[in-house]
């Protein structure tokens, strides 16, 4: 058993008593053992007892009280030092941050991330990385044949550098030495300003340093003849430096949430530019040239003061989203020449009204939104967006919908709320899109009753002015020269008919097709069993064939002729093979076979060098074939929801070109439904981690 000292005994006891004392609230005597040992409350500096108070006043018994050796005994509690948490980094150790084991993997491998390091500066030596140090030149011959990867000469230069998420104020001109840099990426720092030694990084490709306060770039950085990505976003900038046209190889330039008040009129020269972002500024007009960029694909404009649009904006051909968004704009264009545009945005402006050969010029068109807006009325050449699939016109002051839009075969989304529509009942409204389109439908087929038409003349397709197909024979068993609307065919390019339960197609139909070299045929929402064989008259031109939502349960041998198709849709049909031909179809980017009945993915899709994105949702697909993916070295987009997949291999994670991952709805338990709903970045990594060393 421990023994304890008088001393220790009594200091024990008069903390009991001192603590009941307090419970009791009673007076204490400050000078007691309990307050001497750990300091009077009332004054921390008296460690030794006095100025305690008049012992009559206490109703501590006196004989409790702890002798005065015991402070002798018991000495105060060492006031140790010690560092914040929060305090002024040193040179020294920002410094320390990059240790000897960062160092020789930079080395080796030529990337270097320092990111979210609490720096307040960048480590001195960091400049000198590419130079061989001290160690790697004095090792002797021996040791260099036990660890021949140390040696210098076997070093790569530095060409990633990461100093994202620190407190740097400031990149010293030393940057210079980092001749060999590719990738530079500044952003989530308190950089006010680069230093013009930036400009002799000829060999940089992507810079980034959004989220700082920059208010302005080097014109030495201008000079820069390899730079692809720029991202100055999140910054204090007012303006486009006119000397940003000098970055002739620029690809993506994202110069969002700033306080950009106008364009420079030499942005047109950026040629090669493909995405020009600049949400969230105080743009009021856009410079005559911007329609020089030929390249462009993306354009958000999003939140700024615009009030119109060139009206030339059709010379930018491969166009293909527009984001116009909280902006002030009072018309839109009739964008011709813009048949790429898959996506429009622009809600929240002031526009009145839909031109009406807008809808003829945009046959691809998938999105449409004007919400928010002050359209008075819906043209009825809404029907000659044949590939809308969002809809969305709510909060206008709309108050008839047109029966047309019922011959949009691939609408799944119509958003019409917010809107005075008095020739619907609310009821029917509430229900959404299939039911308003449904009602639409038979009011179609009802008006063509009492005009003395048939079913088959209640709407109209935007290649074909009908005389309608049914079972693949003419009303009057014969082909009359106004069926196919050759100007519409030509003006398109587009063959479409849908819901019309076709089961085959009169090979004259293709014919004529070809003839006005139409490229987009689809035929989705029909009964077809398989493909027409009048299809392959236009094997040489089709880029975009829609099959969706049919009956077909076998694809032909000779879809592998079709050498030019970039896109095909089988969608929610009864397949559950493919033609071992259709691996030969290297211009395809982009399958979709969703909803069909596929045991596994065919192997002849895995012989796909070209494609993209595949969809194959909603399948019976048991498992992945993740050498048969790696071949697909283009895949970025992975659709695999609602299968049987029972397990993910975790060396699917190394397919680092998968950027868009879907496995929701699988009965795997590994990764977790958690885990799926963070991402793809999230699932990615998640695999990687597990797999085995």
């Amino acid at each position: 058993m421990m023994n304890l000292s008088n001393v220790e005994l009594g200091s024990f006891r008069g903390a009991q008593e001192c603590d009941q004392a307090s419970a009791f609230g009673g007076d204490f005597d400050f000078g007691h053992s309990c307050f001497t040992h750990y300091g009077c409350p009332s004054d921390m500096s008296d460690k030794t007892g006095r100025g305690r108070s008049n012992p009559s006043t206490s109703r501590i018994p006196r004989s409790a009280q702890s002798p005065r050796q015991a402070s002798v005994v018991h000495s105060p509690r060492t006031n140790c030092a010690f560092r914040p948490i929060f305090h002024e980094r040193s040179t020294h150790e920002d410094d320390q941050v990059l240790t000897q084991e960062l160092w020789k993997l930079a080395r080796k491998s030529g990337t270097l991330n320092l990111s979210n390091k609490a720096l307040a500066r960048v480590p001195k030596r960091l400049y000198d990385i590419n130079e061989a140090d001290a160690d790697s030149k004095a090792v002797n011959l021996e040791q260099l044949t036990i660890k021949e990867e140390d040696a210098w000469w076997n070093q790569v230069p530095l060409n990633n550098l990461d100093l994202s998420s620190n407190t740097l104020t400031h990149i010293s001109p030393k940057i210079e030495n980092l001749q060999s840099l590719t990738v530079l990426t500044l952003h989530d720092n308190a950089l006010v300003e680069l230093p013009p030694e930036i400009g002799k990084l000829e060999k940089l490709v992507r810079l980034n340093v959004s989220h700082n306060k920059l208010s302005q770039l080097p014109r030495a950085m201008y000079s820069l003849p390899e730079l692809r990505h720029l991202n100055i976003s999140y910054n204090e900038f007012v303006e486009l430096n006119p000397d940003i046209s000098d970055l002739h190889m620029l690809e993506f330039l994202d110069g969002g949430h700033n306080n950009i008040q106008s364009l420079p009129g030499g942005i047109g020269f950026l040629v090669r530019l493909t995405a020009l972002l600049l949400p969230y500024n105080h743009i009021k007009e856009l410079p005559p040239d911007l329609v020089n960029m030929r390249s462009l694909q993306k354009i958000d404009l999003m939140h700024n003061d615009l009030t119109s649009l060139p009206e030339d904006m059709g010379l930018l051909r491969k166009l293909d989203c527009l984001y116009l968004q909280h902006n002030d704009i009072l018309e839109l264009p009739e964008f011709e020449g813009n048949e790429a545009l898959n996506e429009l945005h622009a809600s929240n402006n002031f526009i009145k009204i839909i031109p009406k050969a807008m809808c003829s010029n945009l046959p691809h068109l998938k999105i449409l939104d004007l919400r928010d807006n002050k359209i008075t009325e819906l043209p009825d050449e809404l029907c000659l967006l044949r590939n809308l699939n969002r809809l969305d016109v709510s909060n206008n002051t709309i108050s008839v919908l047109p029966v047309t839009l019922s011959s949009l075969a691939h609408l799944i989304s119509l958003q019409v709320e917010g809107n005075p529509i008095k020739t619907i009942r609310r009821d029917i409204l509430q229900c959404g899109t299939t039911r308003i389109l449904k009602t639409l439908h038979d009011r179609a087929v009802a008006k063509a009753k009492e005009e003395g038409g048939g079913v088959d003349d209640a709407s109209t397709s935007a290649g074909i002015s009908v005389t309608r197909l049914r079972g693949g024979q003419m009303d009057d068993g014969d082909i009359p020269g106004n069926f196919p609307d050759r100007y519409k065919l030509r003006h398109t390019r587009t063959l479409a008919v849908n819901l019309e339960e076709l089961t085959s197609v009169p090979d004259q139909v293709f014919q004529i097709a070809r003839d006005e070299g139409v490229h987009v045929v689809d035929f989705a929402r029909n009964q077809l069993s398989t493909l027409p064989n009048g299809l392959q008259h236009m094997k040489d031109l089709v880029t975009e064939l829609v099959l969706s939502n049919n009956v077909i349960g076998y694809v032909p041998q000779f879809i592998s002729q079709f050498t030019r198709i970039s896109f095909l849709n089988l969608s929610n049909n009864l397949l559950n093979d493919l033609p071992t031909e259709f691996g030969v179809l290297n211009t395809l980017r982009e399958l979709n076979i969703a909803n069909n009945r596929f045991p596994c993915i065919p192997n002849c899709v895995y012989e796909l060098q070209g494609l993209e994105i595949l969809i194959a949702s909603e399948n019976h697909i048991k498992m992945l074939n993740v050498s048969g993916l790696q071949n697909m070295r283009r895949l970025s987009t992975l659709d695999l929801r609602n299968n049987d997949i029972e397990t993910v291999p975790p060396i699917l994670g190394n397919l680092t070109n998968i950027t868009h991952l879907e496995l929701v709805g699988n009965p795997f338990r590994q990764p977790r439904h958690q885990i799926l709903m963070k991402g793809t970045d999230a699932i990615m990594s998640y695999l990687r981690d597990r797999i085995p060393t």
